[in-house]
């Protein structure tokens, strides 16, 4: 089956929120910590969608996946200018559909979002000690650039180069 990705629109908020919500959940019972509840409701990310930040994947019609997409990182990435990379931010898998594709298929839905603003790089961070999360980032192509502390975070900085846009 195809997964297709679109932009997720204001009503679909509940949606978005309901696959992060699932992800950290997830995290927690696994013993690891990714996002607090607060912080993956309708309310908080409501704002982030109706700006067009946000990327809904679907197998089958059902909502499996989402990422939010930004131009700017200042805590993770303060050293670059807003609008220069594309940043991948809240990556989530519902988890009965882990390894099917769905991770792979939303990086390339931001890769072809880069690419169609002109950006040169797509850029992303994760927790340091988080090596499997890292793995998959890696065998996409995204490349360590650095580690970098930000408050209570110690994050592993990715960067995948990407082509440049061809005008038609």
């Amino acid at each position: 089956m195809q997964i297709v990705i679109n932009r997720a629109c204001l009503t679909e908020a509940p949606e978005v929120a309901a696959v992060l919500r699932e992800a950290a959940d997830w995290l927690v019972a696994c013993g690891q910590s990714m996002w607090r509840a607060d912080e993956v409701t309708v309310e908080q990310v409501g704002d982030a969608v109706a700006a067009g930040q946000f990327g809904l994947a679907r197998l089958a019609g059902e909502v499996v996946g989402t990422v939010r997409l930004t131009h700017h990182d200042p805590l993770f990435w303060p050293e670059l200018a807003e609008g220069v990379s594309v940043f991948v931010h809240r990556l989530a898998v519902r988890h009965r559909v882990a390894g099917q594709g769905v991770a792979q298929a939303l990086l390339r839905f931001a890769a072809d979002y880069a690419v169609g603003q002109g950006c040169a790089d797509l850029r992303l961070d994760c927790s340091a000690d988080r090596t499997a999360l890292r793995a998959l980032y890696e065998g996409f192509g995204f490349r360590l650039h650095s580690h970098r502390q930000a408050g209570p975070w110690y994050v592993a900085r990715y960067c995948l180069a990407l082509p440049e846009r061809r005008v038609t």
